[in-house]
């Protein structure tokens, strides 16, 4: 049930963070694309936010699994990051409805998230393309991101998906 492109592969990095040091980025002109965080952590959400924020994403965020389908056609983003535990509907059933909405099918989604041998088997099952290990380095979110970002953009420019409505 894998659909077109899951040929190039599921990523699981594997970075975790040493220390509390802070990480300084430079503010990257223009958008680099919309990021839809998804977190009922308020301080993990920011962390993301900020950390994308600093490289030229446009980020909006939501609390929960349940919220994230709610806005997920008047936000129209370029990848969405997803925890898993979460209240109302956690990561992976969140990653299924996605799935299963021709609106959303081809949408780039990342788990960030403690990244167990079961979360990574849930999520492959449930079309997730990203894993990130909490706790994370914000250089590795990015770098994560962004190669989802260009896979989308690569996608979308090859045809593979109709009529999104943006650009």
């Amino acid at each position: 049930m894998g659909g077109p492109g899951r040929s190039e592969g599921v990523e699981v990095a594997k970075t975790r963070t040493r220390g509390l040091r802070r990480t300084y980025s430079r503010v990257v002109p223009g958008a680099s694309g919309r990021v839809l965080v998804v977190d009922d952590n308020k301080v993990i959400r920011q962390l993301i936010k900020v950390n994308l924020e600093l490289e030229g994403f446009e980020v909006v965020t939501a609390n929960d699994g349940a919220e994230c389908l709610d806005i997920v056609h008047r936000v129209c983003p370029d990848v969405i990051t997803l925890d898993v535990v979460m209240p109302r509907l956690d990561g992976f059933g969140t990653a299924a409805q996605l799935r299963a909405d021709p609106r959303t099918r081809h949408l780039p989604l990342a788990i960030v998230s403690a990244c167990t041998q079961h979360e990574v088997e849930s999520g492959i099952e449930a079309g997730v393309d990203a894993f990130l290990a909490k706790p994370f380095e914000p250089a590795e979110l990015v770098r994560v991101v962004r190669r989802l970002v260009e896979r989308k953009d690569r996608r979308e420019r090859k045809g593979t998906t109709a009529g999104r409505g943006r650009g």
